[in-house]
């Protein structure tokens, strides 16, 4: 009965979502073509989307959302933003910041009706995983949207972890940072994994998430890192900030051994 329910309930959230996708789609059109003449960076088309990808979280009422350390990020300033990554719903929790930036993608979100179209009109920056001239591409849109003002958001995992545990971060957003001399702005997720696990679309019940805007890394302060030794610096920033990964990483406690056999 309960994987009945489970199975009722994500179904009718899920035709939901396609429902009002098509009207949010609507308005993200009306919004880009009032609002492009004078704002060329699309600012007001990614708030708009924020609060579109928000409107799920708010509606669904087997999910709760914290954010913390807004205060930390400046306006105007461009970051490379970096994160962790658990599930599919990072991509909405992380709309929760209402802040301005421009996602790094696979490419094949971008072929999804209607989320893909308005991702395209959000001129966010796709990537075909494995593929050296993609990836150039990707990194060369993102110079730009640095130069133009915008931040970018990127899972340097590359992909989701199944545990929660961190995985390697790739070195191209750290890369990035050190080329253009723009702060690093670390984010840390959790809660997601369990909320909507790695290829499922399946409600797995009630789930607290969180998201944490973690103090920016100055310039300044990795000018003599190498983009590998600064990946790994800054997943050690985020990694005591995900209980995920601090239960994952956690030794095995040891069998407890009879105590004559002790003596």
């Amino acid at each position: 009965m309960r994987n009945l329910l489970r199975y009722t309930g994500s179904a009718l959230f899920l035709l939901f979502i396609v429902v009002t996708c098509v009207l949010f789609y609507v308005g993200a059109v009306l919004v880009w073509a009032v609002t492009r003449p004078f704002d060329p960076r699309l600012k007001g088309l990614h708030l708009y989307s924020s609060f579109w990808a928000s409107f799920y979280l708010w509606t669904n009422p087997l999910w709760s959302v914290t954010v913390e350390g807004r205060e930390h990020v400046r306006s105007n300033q461009p970051y490379v933003i970096v994160s962790n990554h658990q599930s599919a719903l990072d991509i909405l929790v992380a709309f929760r910041l209402f802040i301005p930036f421009k996602w790094v993608s696979k490419i094949e979100i971008f072929k999804v009706p209607i989320l893909g179209w308005n991702m395209r009109m959000n001129d966010y920056v796709a990537l075909r995983r494995g593929d050296s001239k993609s990836i150039g591409q990707m990194m060369e849109a993102c110079r730009t949207h640095l130069r133009n003002g915008s931040s970018v958001f990127i899972f340097p995992e590359g992909t989701r972890s199944r545990t929660g545990e961190l995985r390697r971060f790739k070195h191209g957003a750290f890369t990035l940072a050190k080329e253009m001399n723009v702060p690093i702005l670390p984010v840390a997720i959790s809660g997601t994994s369990n909320a909507l696990p790695k290829k499922s679309m399946m409600l797995q019940g009630a789930h607290d998430m969180h998201i944490q805007v973690l103090p920016e890394i100055p310039p300044e302060q990795f000018v003599d890192t190498e983009p590998n030794e600064l990946a790994a610096d800054v997943r050690n920033v985020i990694a005591p900030h995900v209980p995920e990964h601090q239960a994952a990483t956690q030794p095995a406690p040891s069998p407890k051994r009879d105590s004559q056999e002790a003596v």
